[in-house]
């Protein structure tokens, strides 16, 4: 459909142009002589002289230490609690990896390699 209309508007505009001869194509020199103009060179890569500031530095370790005064720490009883659950939890993955190597320390002894 798209190209129906599209022809249809060429057509239109043909039937209401006037007869235009197409314009000559440029001579394949002119093309030729582009190619072989001089292009300007790149530009050379930028190496690093003198040494580097140590402005830089400073300034992260000031903005560091600002951003370490401005975050709220945790109180003694947050720590507390805190540190309770992490022992919890890393008792219960350990028993669960114990009971885990039980079942296939048996498995293995057992079923795969049976001996006896």
């Amino acid at each position: 459909m798209a190209r129906d209309t599209r022809r249809q508007r060429r057509r239109a505009r043909s039937e209401s142009a006037p007869e235009e001869q197409p314009k000559p194509k440029a001579p394949a020199r002119a093309a030729r002589s582009r190619q072989l103009q001089q292009r300007p060179a790149s530009q050379p890569v930028k190496q690093q002289t003198g040494r580097r500031e140590a402005a830089p530095r400073g300034k992260f370790v000031r903005e560091s230490w600002g951003e370490l005064r401005k975050v709220e720490w945790p109180g003694r009883n947050q720590v507390v609690q805190g540190t309770i659950v992490v022992i919890i939890a890393c008792a219960i993955v350990g028993a669960y990896l114990w009971v885990a190597d039980l079942g296939f320390k048996n498995l293995v002894e057992n079923i795969i390699l049976r001996q006896g």
